[in-house]
């Protein structure tokens, strides 16, 4: 990332159990040179931002505080190819929950024409070639077929993120879903 080029921000929801697990160590085996990233569902992919950090964190509480904890159930690995050769896991079960809160965050100040339509998934890895992708998924697909763990994710918290350099994330703040948010003003 260039100095003159906007800061890049995003919304998640970290996936700290055996499927994140799972997911890292899968992305370190077909991808080891990509920095490392924690597994995480997108809630805003990347954007800039309408307004400060302070006053994003601000519309951020307001609305976290106003939805309570849900969980979602995975489904099969997709991959994007022919638009992008990445490699996912599809929300099946309340996949509309995540929709709903990117729906409400993708306002004001996270307001931002998207790319492509929301999806709600749990990214694996973005290869460097399509056919790398087409490679990576069946290895993927075999995997994730023998995974014995549970596939539920209980989205609690929605952390703020900004982009460092490409591929390279700094969390600014965690957010917890609910009425048990406690103000600091």
């Amino acid at each position: 990332m260039l100095m003159s080029d906007p800061l890049r921000y995003a919304l998640v929801a970290y996936v700290r159990n055996p499927v994140g697990e799972f997911v890292e160590r899968l992305r370190r085996e077909l991808h080891p040179e990509l920095p490392h990233l924690a597994a995480h569902l997108t809630i805003l992919p990347p954007r800039t931002l309408q307004n400060t950090e302070l006053a994003a964190r601000e519309v951020l509480e307001e609305v976290c505080s106003e939805i309570e904890p849900f969980e979602v159930t995975l489904g099969d690995v997709e991959t994007f190819v022919p638009v992008t050769p990445t490699l996912f896991i599809r929300v099946a079960y309340a996949a509309y929950r995540l929709r709903e809160l990117h729906d409400r965050l993708n306002t004001t100040m996270f307001g931002c024409p998207e790319q492509w339509p929301y999806m709600p998934h749990l990214t694996i890895v973005k290869m460097s070639t399509e056919q790398q992708a087409k490679e990576a998924y069946r290895i993927a697909h075999d995997r994730w077929a023998r995974f014995e763990g549970s596939r539920s994710i209980r989205v609690s918290e929605i952390t703020f993120v900004r982009e460092q350099e490409p591929n390279c994330w700094s969390d600014l703040a965690g957010v917890p879903l609910g009425c048990a948010l406690v103000r600091g003003r």
